[in-house]
């Protein structure tokens, strides 16, 4: 479960329900407008489902959930499993990786050891992990790109709620007590957009490509590690080399985290 996630939204939008209900003129219901919510919502929805290939949109909950339980998997630890690979390699032989396959967790990692005990030639084993990283790469994109139309797209139908509103009251300017409700009610689609885009749909695109990032950096520290072993390399000079991906507060004894 990632609680940054649901810290960040229950806290951005308890922050706004609390300004909303100490607000003067009629705490929370003064901002509530069914009509202005219809608009706002399924207008997003249907230029979001417009603008997407179907098979997209609706991986729309999937890309949610990934959002609330997702494990980063710590990359200290993941270069401590890749050394001690790499020794058992250099000791046994790389056909004895074989026997540890059942103890690693990342289908990543799997596969590139499965191929160098297969005995496949370097350049293959590279190609076919660059491909499986742009795969994940172009992946990951389509799901922060649907959170990125809707920051799009929201307060564009919220502006385009505020004139629908402008329109009806500037019909009815014969009513002078009419008109500051009537202006009130414009301008909410315009604020229910605003709060879709930026407390909703644009902070989720973000943290998707925070993770996406993150999972990348771990796929290519698997890219190299893999291909070190393949080739081979000592374990000392693999750990140096994958050190380097680390903050320097976190290059102590990678051994440890093993």
């Amino acid at each position: 479960m990632d609680i940054g996630t649901i810290v960040g939204l229950i806290g951005g939008a308890g922050v706004l329900l609390l300004s909303l209900s100490m607000a003067q003129g009629g705490g929370i219901q003064a901002f509530i407008d069914y009509p202005s919510i219809m608009v706002v919502v399924g207008g997003s929805f249907a230029a979001v489902l417009l603008s997407s290939p179907v098979p997209d949109f609706f991986n729309l909950l999937r890309v949610v959930k990934v959002l609330f339980k997702n494990k980063l998997e710590e990359h200290r630890n993941l270069i401590a499993q890749i050394v001690s690979l790499a020794e058992t390699a250099r000791r046994d032989g790389l056909l004895a990786l074989e026997a540890r396959l059942e103890e690693i967790h990342d289908p990543f990692l799997i596969l590139g050891i499965q191929m160098a005990v297969d005995g496949a030639r370097p350049e293959v084993i590279q190609d076919v992990l660059n491909n499986e990283m742009a795969t994940v790469a172009a992946r990951h994109q389509k799901g922060k790109l649907l959170f990125e139309l809707f920051g799009k797209y929201a307060p564009a139908f919220g502006m385009l709620g505020t004139l629908i509103g402008l329109i009806i009251m500037l019909g009815n300017m014969k009513d002078p007590d009419a008109i500051g409700p009537g202006m009130a009610v414009a301008l909410i689609t315009t604020f229910y957009g605003s709060i879709i885009a930026n407390v909703f749909a644009l902070p989720m695109a973000d943290k998707l490509s925070s993770l996406s990032k993150h999972e990348l950096l771990g796929m290519e520290i698997i890219l190299r590690g893999v291909m070190s072993i393949q080739s081979g390399d000592n374990p000392r000079v693999i750990e140096q080399k994958l050190s380097t991906f680390l903050p320097p507060r976190q290059r102590g004894n990678l051994r440890k985290a093993a």
